[in-house]
């Protein structure tokens, strides 16, 4: 039988990785929009994590027999239920990290910048309560377009004047996964002993595989870096016509998620941990911008940055800032309307 912690690690760390039950913080996860098709498959894999106390399950139906059914696995984690705006209080008191996939899937045709209007009153709503009842907790957003959802509830923060922009994080893990699965399939690696920082944003364009500096060091002829760059980019789009109008990518985004929450939960309990995450930046022109992250007690503790690019990423980055500018700008704008 594989141990509880080595199936932990296969399923959301990187091999190298490890953690100690013995000195743990009690750590309180709130993940909202849990009965969703990555909140379903997310709150398992975070049910299994031994840095999980109690696991507080929120969306607007289904939760308690989502709940309900995680409860019966014979993990440490408390699992609880909560449905509708009158239990958000319930589900957010308390929390240390608060993850948020909640919103409609993207569908053939979609790009995640026609999910806005939807998912942007979704994120506005959900930081709201998220300022007012778990201030201090480190926040985790999926929810697309990340590249406007991070702004949106920024702004939420600044407006209850709790606003901590080391609290607050896009998950753009799923982009780092994939560079390093794509690459490993391409040069015949282990995919959990490859990894590829990815900086920028969460949509397009605006993902910036850094394959340069891979690890272990990897080279692609020009035509072949270009067509695996675009395959990182277009990744999301790729499991939306496979799907073929029933959904989007869920359970790699879920996988993806945990992976970051997990991380959170490591630094809160002391451990020094890097990853990419989509934050509040002045790397760049574009107000947020991911880069990898030195994570700590609380939140992001050193901003890496960009470090040494190669000319074919300069490029990429320059042609990502526009976008990314306007994104940003269209979540501060519906806030501040």
């Amino acid at each position: 039988m594989i141990g509880r912690t080595k199936l932990l690690s296969h399923f959301c760390l990187k091999s190298s990785r490890s953690f100690s039950t013995t000195h743990e913080v009690r750590s309180k996860v709130a993940v909202l929009g849990a009965s969703g098709g990555i909140g379903q498959p997310l709150s398992l894999l975070l049910k299994h994590s031994p840095l999980v106390t109690q696991l507080s399950l929120y969306d607007i139906a289904h939760t308690p027999g989502v709940a309900a059914d995680l409860s019966h696995i014979n993990t440490r984690a408390k699992v609880t239920g909560h449905v509708g705006p009158d239990q958000l209080k319930a589900a957010l008191e308390g929390a240390q990290v608060v993850v948020i996939p909640a919103g409609v899937p993207r569908k053939p045709g979609m790009t995640r910048d026609d999910l806005f209007n939807t998912n942007a009153s979704i994120v506005r709503d959900l930081a709201e309560a998220a300022a007012k009842y778990c201030p201090k907790a480190m926040i985790a957003i999926i929810s697309n377009p990340v590249n406007s959802t991070v702004p949106i509830a920024s702004e939420i923060f600044k407006k209850h004047n709790v606003y901590d922009p080391k609290r607050i994080f896009g998950v753009t893990t799923l982009d780092v996964v994939r560079a390093n699965t794509f690459i490993a399939e391409a040069k015949g690696l282990d995919p959990k002993e490859v990894n590829v920082p990815v900086i920028g944003g969460h949509a397009g364009i605006t993902i910036i595989p850094l394959i340069s500096r891979c690890n272990p060091s990897v080279t692609f002829p020009n035509d072949k870096l270009d067509a695996l760059t675009k395959r990182i980019q277009d990744a999301g789009t790729e499991v939306v016509k496979a799907k073929a109008g029933t959904g989007s990518a869920t359970l790699s985004m879920a996988f993806a998620g945990a992976r970051f929450a997990i991380s959170l939960l490591e630094a809160i309990n002391g451990k020094e941990v890097v990853e990419c995450a989509f934050v509040k930046s002045d790397v760049t022109e574009a107000t947020y911008f991911s880069t990898p992250l030195v994570l700590g007690k609380n939140g992001v503790e050193k901003n890496l940055g960009l470090g040494k690019l190669s000319d074919f990423e300069q490029n990429l980055v320059k042609s990502a800032i526009a976008e990314l500018q306007s994104s940003i700008k269209k979540g501060e704008s519906f806030v501040n309307k």
